[in-house]
Parts: structure tokens; C-alpha cells; sequence
């Protein structure tokens, strides 16, 4: 005989209309767009020292993860008056306090992957 569930009733907090969590999300989930981030916390970069921040990244999607970044105020684009003129990008403060949630995101990756490697080789 089989006995169905009771549908539990979801404890959580509503999110908010617009969804802060959501927005956020939204900023970091974009392909490469965290390694940016990370990459300026130390302070401004030209593309081609992104480029070799992060070795597997396109300069296509570099360019347009930047682009995307800046139009959502996390980055911003300064043009240098070297000869030839340059561009750096830097964090705002905006992108700046995304800083403590990445570290807590890597904070739990490595957690995730020791685990994973337990789950892998298991003992005994």
C-alpha cells in the first residue's frame, strides 16, 4: 500500500518582490563574471592582464562579461592617458562589497570538493 506525502509548507522567508537575491545572481552567475571580479579585488587591470588572469576566457566573452559588468555597476572603465591610450577596469563599490560573498562561495567550494573526494575514496 502506498501512502502519499503530506505537502510540507515551505517555512522559508518570502523573498522580497523584486528579488534581491535574485538581482545578485544574476551579477554573478554570468560565465567567467566571479573570476573577474576576483581578479580586480587587488585593484584595476587592463584586458590583456585579465586575459592572462584567466587563461581559458576568450577575449569575446572577456569583452562582453566587462561590458555587462559596467552596465550593472559593479565595474567601471577608465581610459589612461598613455600613449597609446589604455583602459583599466576596477571595482566600484558596489563590485567591492560582492568581495566578502565570493570568498564565502569559495569558502564552501573547497568544503564541497574535500567531500567530493571523500565520496570518491572512501575509507575502510
Amino acid at each position: 500500500m502506498q501512502m502519499s506525502l503530506k505537502l510540507r509548507k515551505n517555512r522559508s522567508a518570502r523573498p522580497p518582490v523584486t528579488c534581491a537575491l535574485t538581482e545578485c545572481m544574476a551579477v554573478i552567475a554570468g560565465a567567467w563574471a566571479p573570476n573577474v571580479i576576483w581578479h580586480l579585488r587587488a585593484g584595476p587591470r587592463r584586458f590583456n592582464e585579465l586575459r592572462l588572469d584567466i587563461p581559458p576566457i576568450s577575449a569575446k566573452v572577456l569583452s562582453q562579461r566587462l561590458r555587462e559588468l559596467e552596465g550593472r555597476g559593479v565595474i567601471t572603465r577608465t581610459i589612461q592617458p598613455t600613449t597609446p591610450p589604455s583602459v583599466e577596469y576596477s571595482l566600484t563599490p558596489l563590485g567591492t562589497e560582492l568581495l566578502p560573498a565570493l570568498d564565502a562561495i569559495v569558502e564552501v567550494g573547497h568544503k564541497l570538493k574535500a567531500r567530493n573526494r571523500m565520496d570518491e575514496h572512501p575509507q575502510g
